[in-house]
């Protein structure tokens, strides 16, 4: 049996998205399959790619080919460098910078809040103590 890792298309017609799986040769391109060992969002900034790297390089090592187009999605990951023991093994995927969490977002506006709120007391403890002191002057001059 001739075994292939290959897309699985999946999503709207304008909007794909893929599972990387391992399926007989034989078998259609969105039909049964022997295993999912990842994802691909080629939709998304950057390109969304999981692969189960222990399971493809299981498959690689067994004997699966892979197709053009998930030797290139192996390629980023650095699974196949690994596989075929080449320099370049950390692979050159980006990732998505992470949004920061609700609670430390609300942390650091409520910071922000009492910084401005502390500035204002402030300047409004100061006016009095200036208009104080204008008519001391004020005073001693008359």
């Amino acid at each position: 049996m001739a075994v292939k890792i290959r897309l699985k298309r999946l999503g709207k017609i304008r909007a794909p998205y893929y599972r990387v799986v391992v399926a007989d040769s034989r078998t259609k391109r969105d039909g049964r399959v022997i295993e999912e060992i990842g994802k691909y969002h080629p939709t998304e900034e950057p390109s969304l790619i999981e692969i189960t790297s222990e399971r493809a390089q299981y498959w690689l090592g067994v004997g699966a080919q892979p197709t053009e187009q998930v030797l290139a999605l192996l390629k980023v990951t650095g699974d196949w460098q690994k596989f075929k023991g080449l320099p370049g093994a950390e692979g050159t995927l980006r990732t998505k910078a992470g949004k920061a969490d609700a609670a430390s977002a609300i942390e650091a506006a409520a910071a922000e809040a009492e910084k401005v709120k502390a500035k204002a007391a402030e300047a409004k403890a100061a006016a009095p103590a200036e208009a104080a002191d204008e008519s001391a002057e004020a005073e001693a001059e008359a």
